[in-house]
């Protein structure tokens, strides 16, 4: 029988307040470190906080 390897910390940072959290199913925010963070990046996305900076335009298309 093999000995059993300890599992390592995956540690991320914070999205929003670039806080260290752990990314493990234990953290049910994860990315981010907690729900007023999850919340702020949600209102943002509500908001169109998140744009992309310039029209796209049908050249920016790739035809197959």
């Amino acid at each position: 029988m093999q000995p059993v390897k300890p599992v390592k910390k995956r540690l991320v940072t914070c999205p929003q307040c670039q806080s260290v959290s752990e990314y493990s199913v234990e953290n049910r925010f994860r990315p981010f470190c907690s729900e007023r963070c999850k919340l702020i990046d949600l209102g943002l996305w509500a908001d169109e906080g998140y744009r992309i900076p310039q029209p796209i335009e049908p050249d920016d298309f790739l035809e197959e």
